[in-house]
């Protein structure tokens, strides 16, 4: 079995905060006046790499995936691609490394950094060009957070975990045995990772988490949700799903929080008032 339980003898460790656990922020600043603040001066990026930025699939939504949660030849794309994003409310950055049917994160404040997911097998360049993209490098990296188990999202877990030599890998503690890692901390909820609070989502897999920095209002959350043509999210194809009941309940608690921007990873993130869309389809759910 994968994974190291132990706790306090790690110095990037998470803080627990269960109080905090799915509870909504308030005065968070929404995507319409952090627009009206960049118009008076306030610090704001959006740099495109020179790669055509690709949605999931040609039609907007994602690629089909093997039974492992795989794409159709468990490798990465040839033309990946990077979406970079300042926030004014933080001093968080986020970057997007599009690898076609599925994307991972790079999560940035300063100089320190922390990746959301690694991709299918061979996606440590791709990656890699990410913290290039924003100034940084692998060393820079402090936390690798795998939001669950299948393939195609820790499926480079060892390759970037070789070049990222100062960082620590969370996973959901359920799902630690599935992942072909040697050393894995367990996380259950409530904990701080890099600024933001670790959710249990289940159901998609029975480790399943998702993340959230309360004062930026972004959430990545994995497979927990998937989002079709960039404006609406959808539960996934319910083959993957360990538990689509468990799923649902996790959906419905993300529908109870406060945030903007929305990263998951199938499909392109959605970067305004992406809690009302979250709460559209958990209203819908039967």
């Amino acid at each position: 079995m994968c994974g190291d339980h132990s706790s306090g003898t790690n110095t990037h460790g998470p803080n627990r905060r269960p109080s905090r656990r799915l509870q909504r922020v308030p005065q968070l600043r929404s995507r319409r006046k952090f627009l009206g603040e960049f118009g008076r001066g306030s610090l704001a990026l959006a740099v495109l790499a020179p790669a055509v930025l690709a949605s999931c699939s040609s039609t907007g939504e994602p690629a089909a995936q093997d039974d492992d949660g795989e794409g159709d030849n468990g490798q990465e794309t040839e033309q990946p691609s990077t979406t970079l994003t300042g926030e004014t409310t933080t001093d968080l950055m986020w970057a997007r490394t599009n690898l076609d049917f599925v994307s991972a994160y790079v999560l940035a404040r300063g100089s320190r950094a922390a990746i959301v997911d690694t991709g299918t097998k061979g996606s440590a360049d791709a990656i890699g060009q990410t913290l290039k993209d924003i100034g940084l490098t692998y060393n820079d990296v402090e936390h690798l957070i795998l939001t669950h188990h299948h393939g195609d999202h820790a499926g480079s877990t060892g390759a970037v975990m070789d070049q990222a030599v100062n960082a620590t890998v969370w996973a959901g503690d359920a799902d630690l045995a599935e992942i072909d890692y040697d050393t894995i901390s367990g996380v259950s909820g409530g904990e701080d990772i890099f600024g933001f609070e670790v959710l249990a989502t289940p159901g998609h897999t029975a480790g399943h988490i998702s993340v959230i920095d309360h004062d930026a209002g972004l959430v990545v959350a994995g497979d927990a949700l998937w989002a079709e043509e960039g404006t609406s999210v959808v539960e996934g194809p319910k083959r993957f799903f360990e538990d689509v009941e468990q799923s649902r309940d996790s959906i419905r608690e993300l529908a109870a929080l406060r945030f903007d921007t929305l990263l998951v990873g199938h499909g392109d993130p959605i970067t305004s008032d992406a809690d009302q869309v979250v709460a559209e389809l958990a209203n819908a759910l039967t």
